[in-house]
């Protein structure tokens, strides 16, 4: 009889438990998935939402001054290197979450009335002023979620020029803001719940304080595109005006003039480029994370308002597209002056191959003339090295004269001693010449 595959997984001979070595990461791979889980939220409920920058040391910091607060309170802990941590205190519950480049404090404390934000935020963020502040302060949110409330004015409470109200959740709440912080700096958010669950109302206020928190990060960018875009048309300008020149001068040292001032812009925009990259492209992240909470919240019309993604778009749409822009435009320069360097380095190799041509035809000409030289020299060698010669024959058939060996007459001798010479050292001599030329044939 065979088992079932249900009955059989796992068992081993001997009846043990299979035992698989787990790659290193399988566990934190795992776990991210629920790493942040929403918190179930009754109505009434008031949460105050704070984020602050933080580089690798002050998140370490913030964690270590989170771990000395609940040590002082008698409560558990974080673990340590923990991103995320959650902690219900005496008269607050506190969520705490650490990301890439910021950190932030969510605190739920006692709602005591029905009445929007009451009492003041300000009087309820003592709870964070035990805690030190990790970084520079970015988002401060009051969040005030309330049972339904028929024919409520939020006019009396936000700013109507921006006020922004959705029915969210299929039509089971309401939200509305202006997106503005008040006297307090805390920007407001009020939700009234039509019927919602405990779950749903926890996964709706997150996703609006975070609507919030990442629409501060994304238009971080747009003051990083207000600071680079003056040096970025500066070296369009200049592009342009070396561009005209290439076409107007001439010559080896105007061309190198002008690559010098090519390859100095194009070190000015790399290094504005590299300085605004990371700022860019968490913007692009930032917005996006923007537009996929606000999908996710499932805005309706309400009351004949803007909703919140009307508003937004509206709003942070064009600062969105101001920084695409200047990236793009960053992007289009730095091909720009690398043509136009390729363009002019092409025309200075020209240049100095035409040099290099002339001066190989000099070269050239110098040679033959010293070939020309040497050929002068030589026919004048044979007639000198003969002259030489013939001197000594003389003198010798002058001697053998005197000695009465020979009874011819020493001019006679040496007359004909002169074609005789001259033949032979005219043959040495071009022996020799073949000897070094280049095509002569290597010696064995």
């Amino acid at each position: 009889m065979v088992e079932e595959p249900a009955k059989t997984f796992g068992k081993i001979e001997g009846g043990g438990l299979l035992k698989l070595d787990p790659h290193p990461l399988r566990g934190a791979v795992l776990a991210e998935v629920h790493a942040r889980p929403f918190k179930p939220i009754a109505t009434p409920a008031r949460m105050l939402h704070f984020a602050f920058l933080t580089d690798h040391a002050q998140a370490a910091e913030a964690r270590l001054a989170l771990v000395k607060f609940c040590n002082e309170r008698g409560v558990d802990c974080p673990r340590e290197n923990a991103k995320h941590f959650s902690v219900t205190l005496a008269d607050a519950a506190l969520r705490f979450e650490q990301h890439s480049e910021f950190t932030t404090y969510t605190w739920e404390v006692p709602s005591r009335t029905e009445t929007p934000f009451d009492p003041p935020a300000a009087t309820l963020a003592t709870c964070m002023a035990a805690l030190p502040q990790p970084g520079p302060h970015l988002v401060s949110t009051d969040i005030h979620l309330l049972p339904e409330q028929e024919g409520f004015d939020l006019a009396s409470i936000f700013d109507t020029a921006s006020l922004a109200a959705s029915a969210v959740d299929s039509g089971r709440a309401v939200a509305a803001t202006d997106f503005k912080p008040g006297s307090d700096g805390f920007v407001r958010m009020l939700v009234f719940d039509h019927n919602l669950t405990p779950p749903s109302a926890g996964a709706l206020i997150q996703r609006l304080l975070e609507i919030e928190t990442y629409r501060m990060l994304a238009l971080m960018g747009l003051p990083e595109t207000q600071a680079h875009a003056p040096s970025v048309r500066k070296v369009e300008d200049s592009l342009t005006r070396v561009a005209r020149a290439m076409t107007e001068t001439k010559g080896l040292a105007a061309d190198h003039k002008l690559l010098d001032e090519l390859t100095s812009l194009a070190a000015e925009l790399e290094a504005g480029a590299a300085a605004s990259a990371y700022r860019f492209g968490a913007t692009r992240a930032y917005d996006n994370i923007v537009k996929q909470r606000l999908d996710t919240i499932g805005e309706m019309p309400f009351s004949g308002l803007p909703s919140i993604a009307q508003f937004l778009n509206r709003r942070m749409a064009p600062a969105m597209r101001t920084c695409l822009t200047l990236e793009e435009r960053q992007a289009n320069l730095s091909q720009k002056l690398a043509r136009a360097a390729n363009l002019l380095r092409t025309r200075v190799d020209v240049e100095i191959e035409q040099q290099n041509r002339d001066l190989l035809r000099s070269m050239n000409e110098r040679t033959r003339l010293q070939l020309r030289l040497q050929q002068t020299v030589e026919g004048l060698s044979v007639a000198a090295v003969s002259y030489y010669i013939v001197g000594l024959i003389a003198y010798l058939f002058k001697g053998a004269k005197d000695a009465g060996y020979i009874q011819i007459e020493p001019g006679v001798t040496t007359a004909l001693s002169v074609p005789v010479v001259l033949f032979f050292m005219w043959l040495i001599i071009r022996r020799i010449r073949r000897a070094h030329s280049p095509d002569a044939p290597a010696a064995n």
